[in-house]
């Protein structure tokens, strides 16, 4: 994967907002989890931009994204719950692309997709 450019914008919202005092991996991780739960409105429409080997859903296809999995599933990788087969499937929130109008919203998504892309760990 090729990083994109980097953005001091973004890089300082994230230093200071997502993972502000977090010392090791683990801290790093709840800080985007609570990053992500606080700026981010649920429920919203998203579409898959991506084909990943974890999950079943399909490039294009439309889902409702209704929160944040549980915290010790991102610990890793952040996963959002999704309305799926009249049941809820937690996926990678990378994987999607958000249709909401809403800022904090984009923002937060757009922050997160950042991290993946510039190949940033916790």
């Amino acid at each position: 994967m090729t990083r994109i450019k980097k953005e001091e914008v973004r890089e300082n919202r994230i230093a200071m907002e997502a993972v502000v005092d977090a010392y090791d991996e683990c801290e790093r991780a709840m800080g985007w989890y609570y990053y992500l739960d606080e700026k981010i409105k649920f429920p919203f429409t998203a579409h898959c931009q991506n084909k990943r080997p974890i999950s079943p859903l399909k490039v294009g296809e439309e889902v409702e994204v209704i929160g944040m999995a549980q915290e010790n599933e991102c610990q890793s990788d952040m996963f959002v719950w999704i309305r799926y087969s009249n049941d809820q499937l937690a996926v990678p929130l990378a994987q999607l692309a958000s249709k909401s109008t809403d800022v904090g919203t984009q923002e937060a998504m757009g922050d997160w997709h950042y991290w993946v892309a510039r190949e940033y760990e916790f």
